[in-house]
């Protein structure tokens, strides 16, 4: 049942270790490579919750979530062959929305398909186990273009605006590896029927709102959606006054956005209009409690991470291996032990896994995963002070730890919450809480960096290891 995401993080893994690299390639300075990034996290905000929706109301030959899994996988396929071979910036950037979209749509189920097919004592294990199928795809996809270089004798340098041909067979063989786990998963696996479902819930959850729950739902979306709109706009007018960073500008039309359809659906709800956007801005002001507490933890740990995926090749080819010139031998030196760093990081966490439940059981779920953040977010402020390359592996242990707990332990807190008919809607609003804070951090760490110092893009991982210890402390106001 999770085997699929043993390709679906291969994929992740070359995407994360290497867009920057390939960016940097074609000619994108330090500075431009987050607001490059924005298109992994806008895309999920967008397609997570839509194909979380309509999966919740799919029922044919291939079940309800495998017929997503099948589509995302072909399409991110296609994606990670055409990456490494875009010619110019521009098309690479296109590419990475394109291929961040096709693997949202392959992901968002299959967090769903362990929250359908697990009872709740079993879900804690199910999430591990996914844990472990991530950490080990990592793992492969990571050490790939360390593996084409120097074990296989693969150029590991082109000339300038071409990518190496390390870097391209190691996303060959990821878009490969992407679609055989998948298969093997809308093959090999079996969902339960709408009809099971709904008789395995103790309580079955009435799809159905009271015109008094629909005022009040109303009333909350125009208390949210006219001030979100009005600070969007204030955001907007400071923004053009000031000449400030161009990466605030998608901030602040996100805060201004997220007003607008707030208001829209409070318009429509007063209309008494029932449609599937309508219904998803009520189930999202109506989210569980545990959901809501579990957002400020998410915010903080992928924040974080997303600190990590755009500045640690920038920041250890400079601070550890002194290059910042993309054809030089140290930079790509230096860049490959990137890979061979977030292998260790991810072959970290599939090992943790299978600790993670044993350890919750002793001390709580919510104990457990608050150690894992600490612990990884010591991890990234040590990156700041250690120079000698072999002493970042001890940084990734605490990151690998911290990984391992982020994949799978929410999810665990979260799934038990949630009606078995809004899974998969509920599943895709949680990623909400991974995108916002990946778009906060693409559009003011840039800022941020250049205001702190502009050469030394490791401050970046400095700020990420504050935010995930605090999302650590958090954790413990989460209710069950």
């Amino acid at each position: 049942m999770s085997f699929g995401f043993l390709g679906i993080q291969f994929g992740f893994a070359l995407q994360n270790a290497n867009t920057s690299r390939i960016f940097e390639t074609l000619g994108a300075s330090v500075d431009d490579i987050p607001i490059l990034w924005i298109a992994a996290p806008v895309t999920g905000l967008i397609v997570q919750p839509i194909v979380g929706y309509f999966s919740d109301r799919t029922w044919n030959r291939l079940g309800r979530r495998r017929p997503y899994f099948l589509i995302g996988a072909i399409l991110s396929t296609i994606a990670l062959f055409i990456m490494p071979n875009s010619p110019v910036l521009w098309i690479a950037a296109g590419t990475l929305w394109i291929m961040d979209a096709s693997i949202n749509i392959t992901m968002e189920p299959f967090r769903a398909f362990v929250g359908d097919n697990l009872s709740d004592e079993q879900k804690t294990e199910g999430f591990a186990m996914q844990s472990f199928f991530i950490g080990v795809g990592a793992v492969a996809g990571s050490l790939l273009p360390y593996v084409f270089a120097n074990w296989l004798g693969l150029e590991n340098t082109a000339p300038e605006g071409i990518i190496p041909p390390s870097v391209k067979w190691s996303f060959y063989c990821g878009g490969l590896m992407f679609l055989v786990t998948v298969l093997w998963t809308v093959f090999k696996s079996f969902e339960y029927s709408p009809e099971e479902l709904a008789a395995f819930e103790e309580e079955e959850v009435s799809q159905e709102r009271s015109s008094s729950e629909i005022s009040k739902i109303s009333e909350k979306q125009i208390r949210i959606g006219v001030p979100l709109m009005i600070i969007g706009t204030l955001f907007l007018i400071l923004l053009n006054s000031f000449q400030l960073e161009k990466e605030l500008y998608i901030l602040a039309f996100g805060i201004f956005g997220t007003g607008l359809l707030f208001s829209l659906a409070s318009i429509l709800n007063n209309k008494s209009s029932n449609n599937g956007f309508v219904t998803m801005m009520n189930d999202l002001i109506a989210m569980p409690k545990t959901m809501l507490d579990l957002a400020w933890v998410q915010f903080f740990s992928w924040f974080a991470l997303f600190a990590m995926w755009i500045y640690t090749t920038s920041s250890i080819t400079r601070s550890v291996f002194g290059s910042s010139d993309t054809q030089s031998v140290a930079y790509n030196t230096g860049a490959d032990w990137v890979t061979v760093l977030f292998t260790i990081y991810n072959g970290v966490a599939a090992l943790v896994a299978f600790l993670l439940p044993q350890i919750a059981k002793k001390i709580g779920v919510k104990a457990t995963h608050m150690l894992a953040l600490l612990l990884g977010g010591l991890g990234l402020i040590s990156m700041f002070f250690i120079k000698d390359q072999f002493m970042l592996i001890v940084s990734m242990i605490g990151i690998g730890i911290a990984w391992s707990s982020i994949v799978s332990l929410p999810y665990a807190l979260l799934a038990n919450s949630l009606p078995a008919k809004k899974m998969g809607y509920y599943m895709g609003v949680f990623n909400f809480f991974i995108v916002i804070p990946q778009i906060v951090a693409a559009t003011i760490l840039g800022f941020l960096v250049r205001s702190i110092n502009p050469d030394e893009p490791i401050y970046a991982l400095l700020i990420g290891g504050v935010a995930m210890i605090v999302g650590g402390l958090l954790t413990l106001r989460v209710r069950n």
